[in-house]
């Protein structure tokens, strides 16, 4: 392949965030691009007047071009328009400039990392490209915190910070306190005790319960910070300390025997103890915010649905007139074949990008087409899709559409989703049509969503019903599609009312 092919391949699977970083280091390494802002209103440089080279040349490195989709017949829909258009008063003169560089040329003999840099680019927009965000804390640091707070001795501490480091994300002690006593032993003269003491000190640290050793004692310690007022605290702790296994298998008519109570009084003690948090550490957040900027945005204007790129995602570039114009004043000097390197090397980046945008779009419209249902009525009218159903439809190999639909991501009204979320494999139905994975999964949320908690559909069961739509699904294709939904078994879901 071509170096120009290898970089317009490789933009094209390039994220947005990704992608501006790639910009952005185009900009520093070649002189003749130039952010389109911070141009407007310059004048040009001495020579950019000469014959053949005109001021400027813009390009929209996010896009301006939109599809629409029209409906003039029912049933029918048709592309009312898909261009990308050039925002510049004209272009300079590239024909000197061949379009490739001979077969033998090295990727290497155009890029110099020793160029100037561009003009540095706005403080805001260095700020979205490295998505700071250091306003977050882990577990363990807000442990520290709060240790550092605490009256403690010299040795306390260090019992502490063993502990601590033992405390894994979810809050619990991965390590067994005889261990962490066996190794602070090589140090310290200290006995067990004296580490369980530091232990209940930590489990009162915030979030309530962390460092607890297991299940039953987390929940032990979150119900002693309760009000002793507070109804039903005191069989609600008898419940996890002597039945806790039986409040797991959802086994209440034990737990009525058991406890001695009815239905209803039993009802109040559970919905208490589901105030209480099974994973104190995930209170704490511990992975930075990562933020989705949306490549394509689509909407309804009147009756016609619209897809178009989001111009405000990538940067606008173009080639900088006045060192273009010094091209052509320029002899055959090392520094002149310096400057023609870096104007192709420019004018591959943004053809590159240009190819990038409408090929986005071109597959954004051709699966908008596909799935309007979609977008007008939800999942449950998902249309089955495949790679090779957009590929033949766009003229393209499948390989690019897989490029092209990896960590892009498409607004509509119903929420923001990656562009491969619109594909899905298709289950035969009983009328001998398709029905999409998608649906599959939306008709078994809505199933499970107003199924009688007292007695949850089976697989089997919702298999059934799906079977009296005309779906026909085998019981361990919906076990495979309920825990894709992260929806706990029938028993698992059983509930008193």
């Amino acid at each position: 392949m071509t170096p120009q092919l290898q970089q317009a391949i490789k933009l094209l699977q390039l994220s947005t965030l990704e992608l501006r970083a790639e910009i952005q280091q185009a900009l520093e390494s070649n002189p003749m691009l130039e952010l389109a802002e911070e141009a407007e209103g310059e004048a040009p440089l001495e020579g950019a007047e000469e014959p053949g080279i005109q001021a400027e040349q813009d390009v929209a490195a996010a896009g301006d071009g939109d599809a629409s989709l029209e409906e003039p017949e029912p049933g029918q829909m048709e592309i009312a328009g898909k261009e990308l258009e050039d925002q510049g008063d004209g272009a300079f003169d590239m024909e000197a400039v061949p379009d490739e560089l001979p077969v033998d040329s090295a990727w290497e003999d155009i890029y110099d990392s020793s160029m100037p840099s561009a003009p540095p680019d706005r403080a805001e927009d260095r700020r979205e490209i490295d998505n700071p965000d250091n306003s977050t804390e882990t577990l363990r640091e807000h442990l520290l915190w709060q240790m550092r707070l605490t009256v403690f001795t010299e040795q306390d501490q260090v019992i502490a910070m063993a502990i601590i480091d033992a405390v894994n994300d979810k809050g619990f002690l991965s390590t067994p306190l005889e261990e962490i006593h066996a190794g602070l032993r090589e140090e310290l003269d200290i006995d067990l005790d004296e580490v369980e003491a530091v232990l209940h000190q930590i489990q009162n640290f915030d979030p309530v319960g962390v460092a607890a050793r297991d299940l039953r004692e987390c929940m032990l310690i979150q119900l002693a910070h309760y009000d002793p007022e507070t109804p039903w605290l005191e069989q609600a702790r008898t419940l996890v300390r002597d039945h806790l296994g039986l409040l797991g298998g959802r086994d209440y008519a034990q737990l009525m025997k058991r406890m001695k109570c009815s239905q209803d009084e039993l009802k109040q003690i559970v919905e208490l103890i589901q105030t209480l948090n099974p994973r104190p550490g995930n209170l704490i957040a511990d992975r930075k915010t990562e933020y989705i900027v949306p490549d394509v945005t689509v909407r309804k204007d009147k009756g016609v649905w619209k897809v178009e790129l989001n111009a405000e995602a990538i940067p606008r570039i173009r080639v900088n007139a006045g060192y273009a114009g010094l091209v052509k004043r320029a002899d055959n000097s090392s520094d002149n074949v310096y400057l023609r390197n870096h104007l192709q090397e420019a004018r591959w980046f943004i053809k590159s990008l240009q190819s990038r945008n409408e090929t986005l779009l071109k597959v954004a419209t051709c699966i908008v087409e596909r799935q309007r249902d979609f977008l007008e009525q939800g999942e449950e009218a998902m249309k089955p899709l495949v790679l090779h159903d957009v590929a033949e439809a766009v003229g393209m190999h499948e390989s690019t559409i897989s490029r092209v639909t990896t960590e892009k991501y498409m607004h509509t009204p119903r929420g923001i989703f990656e562009l491969k979320y619109f594909f899905s494999s298709h289950v035969s139905t009983a009328s001998g049509g398709e029905c999409s994975a998608t649906a599959i999964r939306a008709l078994i949320k809505k199933l499970v969503a107003a199924e009688d908690p007292r007695k949850p559909l089976s697989d089997s069961k919702i298999a059934q019903v799906l079977e009296q739509q005309g779906i026909n699904v085998a019981r361990r294709t919906i076990a495979k599609y309920r825990e894709s939904l992260v929806i706990p078994s029938s028993s698992e879901r059983k509930r008193l009312v």
